[in-house]
């Protein structure tokens, strides 16, 4: 509901803030005193078109803000979240415009700056107004069926035609989709045979590329391997007769140092230095020689264990090759061509069987459109039946309110098949017939200003709590009528608060009497200016207030009394 309002520079509105309540809030006040000016400001924070000509004279801007407490669950939540505007549950919910005096005007929503649009559709899931000269909310059509579902239309009917719908869909989808599929692999049938054999005969396998490069990675190194021990072994083997090799050197030399060492006697005689180095540079060549065999030893097993296998490596790379050479031509990686081959194979298959699946998916549909036709014939029934009752309902809201000679319609018309919907197979639209012999026709067109606020009353009363809109303003919905007739649109009003926060501008003592509280809008004259200002009443300025209205400039004590029998009756 609006909790406060905060006008500033407004036409004659210098400062005005006003706290609001829940129930019904009447603002009265003399002709001309700016009641409408309230209006328009409110109008301006809800996204209404604005001109330079609301700003005050003499002020730089006009500025309004609103400010609503709304439920966790409201609409407008999800709308400002789609936005990625900040909104706190629990918080209030602020709108605030400002025009400057060149009639250019912003928007905010929370302190955020938003578009107008945005503004206006949040603003229509919080506020609606019913005016002399425009009507919101009850007039839009398109928002007939989903009251006279939640009027009297059992949610389990709705949920299953719902479902029944969507079901129907996903199967004409899929039907279509299979249809396109068998047309396609038809223009392409050569194609796929021939593709689904070549794939086949190659019978690429998951992760075979890796596993082939691995392969063929630990060939090339073993060959490389091969390579460099065959040629240590070379080093080591004599490659010629003038080279003989480092162990026949090794021999070699060690004969000829051995020619440096005396014969052996019998008498021992003491070492000669010389002959203690000869045999120590020979033991040293002996230990080389050892060396050296046993090098060419390790060096001929490393060869025999390390022996490449050229045809392998061939095998390998010819394999890997060809895998990649058919991925290049389908365009695919290496690993894909496996879901390739499946993938075709089963389009092959979907050919040769298509006929045969396209014939249960279309009995498939058929049995959809069954199901949903005849959950939608029980919607549509149970339509009916709730349509009547809101016509009696709403017509004996009307004889009171001084519509008597009206009737109301809530007409039901069948939609062809290319527009139903998971909402059923009609669309609702609410009429009216304003007078006998005249043709039912759109509730804007047909009725006057203060005939069509009285009906939206009407209207609301009977679909209390159904839009979820919080706030209702009525301008001079009283217009035209007094008496017995202002009284009940009062106690309507009244009643219709219990649901809904009421706002109503009157000039009707009546319905005045019935609020349960009490706005007066006024003017004053400051520093030789006019300003429009506005207060809540007490108890006894609500009485004084409504003799006012009862008898004109001049209250009387018979006025004064009217007006608590009034306001006593109301409080009865």
């Amino acid at each position: 509901m609006l909790t406060n309002l905060s006008i500033r520079d407004v036409v004659l509105i210098e400062a005005l803030d006003l706290s609001l309540h829940a129930g019904f809030t009447a603002l009265t006040g003399e002709t001309g005193a700016g009641k409408s000016i309230l209006l328009d400001s409110l109008g301006l924070a809800l996204g209404e078109r604005a001109n330079a000509g609301l700003v005050r004279a003499g002020a730089e801007e006009a500025r309004v803000t609103a400010s609503f407490d709304i439920p966790q669950n409201h609409a407008a939540y999800d709308l400002l979240k789609e936005q990625g505007i900040p909104a706190e549950t629990g918080e209030p919910l602020m709108l605030r415009r400002i025009v400057s005096a060149e009639g250019r005007s912003r928007a905010w929503i929370n302190d955020q700056p938003v578009g107008i649009t945005l503004m206006r559709r949040v603003a229509v899931s919080l506020v609606e107004i019913q005016g002399q000269h425009e009507q919101m909310g009850l007039a839009d059509s398109s928002t007939h069926r989903g009251l006279l579902d939640a009027y009297g239309v059992p949610t389990a009917l709705l949920r299953d035609v719902s479902c029944a719908f969507d079901r129907w869909q996903t199967l004409r989808r899929d039907l279509e989709a299979a249809r396109k599929s068998l047309q396609d692999a038809a223009r392409e049938e050569d194609w796929l045979r021939h593709t689904v054999e070549e794939l086949t005969t190659l019978n690429p396998q998951a992760d075979e590329e890796e596993q082939l490069a691995l392969q063929r990675h630990s060939l090339q190194q073993s060959e490389r391997r091969g390579e460099a021990i065959t040629a240590a072994l070379a080093e080591l083997t004599p490659r010629d007769r003038r080279n003989s090799g480092p162990a026949a050197a090794l021999r070699g030399a060690s004969r000829a140092l051995q020619r440096l060492l005396p014969a052996p006697s019998a008498e021992q005689t003491a070492a000669d230095p010389l002959e203690i180095r000869t045999n120590e540079a020979l033991n040293a060549l002996e230990s080389a020689e050892n060396a050296l065999a046993e090098a060419e030893t390790l060096l001929s097993r490393l060869a025999d264990d390390s022996e490449a296998n050229p045809r392998l490596l061939e095998e390998i790379e010819e394999r890997l090759f060809t895998l990649r050479a058919a991925a290049r031509k389908h365009d695919v990686t290496v690993d894909s061509l496996p879901a390739l081959l499946a993938d075709l194979s089963a389009r092959l298959v979907a050919l040769e069987t298509g006929a045969t699946q396209l014939d249960a998916l279309e009995q498939a549909v058929k049995d959809a459109l069954t199901q949903y036709e005849q959950a939608a014939t029980g919607l549509s029934a149970a339509r009916d039946k709730a349509s009547r009752k809101m016509e009696q309902a709403v017509t004996r809201e009307l004889k009171p309110i001084k519509l008597e000679r009206a009737r109301f319609f809530a007409k039901i018309e069948p939609l062809p098949p290319e527009s139903w919907s998971r909402h059923g197979m009609e669309q609702v639209t609410f009429l009216i017939a304003a007078n006998p012999g005249q043709p039912p026709g759109p509730l804007a067109k047909v009725a006057s200003g203060g005939e069509l606020s009285r009906l939206m009353l009407a209207l609301k009363l009977v679909l209390a709590g159904q839009s979820g809109i919080g706030t209702l303003v009525f301008d001079e919905i009283d217009a035209g009528v007094g008496g017995a007739t202002a009284a009940a649109i009062g106690e309507r009003l009244h009643r219709l608060a219990k649901t809904v926060q009421v706002l109503a501008v009157t000039h009707s003592p009546q319905v005045a009497a019935s609020a349960d509280a009490h706005l007066r809008i006024g003017k004053i004259v400051r520093d030789g200016q006019t300003a429009t200002h506005a207060a809540p009443l007490s108890q006894s300025e609500r009485q004084e207030e409504i003799a006012r209205m009862l008898a004109g400039d001049v209250i009387t004590d018979a006025a004064r009394a009217a007006a608590a029998s009034l306001l006593k009756r109301e409080n009865d």
